[in-house]
């Protein structure tokens, strides 16, 4: 059970914690756009958000499914800096963005973080809106 009722828009649990439409649209918007195939594949992406998950507390999000191993160097990269994010949150040091430039380019690096940053808020919310 969530910490608010539910409104009636919405497609999935997630969306319905949203009372504004506006808002909802947006933030759908949003997810969709940063989640999507861009400088980095939506298949890394997605296993990026597995890992989140379980950092960041969010149940709902934490049943879509575990991490899986990734299949190649970059997305081996992406989910390490992800784990280092969860454990350095307030100041990631600098020496792991040396380590992504090793891989990504600035334009990826760009495009990770941002994924990073709006799905830890998405699973912030689910989490303090105790969606299951």
């Amino acid at each position: 059970m969530t910490r608010i009722k539910k409104s009636s828009q919405g497609s999935s649990p997630f969306q319905r914690l949203f009372h504004s439409e506006e808002i909802s649209h947006k933030w759908s918007d949003l997810s969709d756009c940063i989640s999507a195939d861009g400088k980095l594949s939506e298949k890394l992406k997605e296993n990026v958000r597995r890992v989140l998950a379980y950092g960041n507390g969010c149940s709902y999000c934490q049943a879509k499914g575990t991490p899986l191993k990734p299949e190649d160097m970059k997305e081996s990269y992406a989910i390490a800096f992800a784990e280092v994010f969860l454990l350095q949150r307030e100041k990631t040091e600098e020496k792991f963005f040396q380590v992504l430039k090793e891989v990504f380019s600035d334009e990826e690096i760009s495009e990770l973080l941002a994924f990073i940053c709006f799905t830890t808020a998405q699973q912030y919310f689910g989490a303090l809106m105790d969606l299951k």
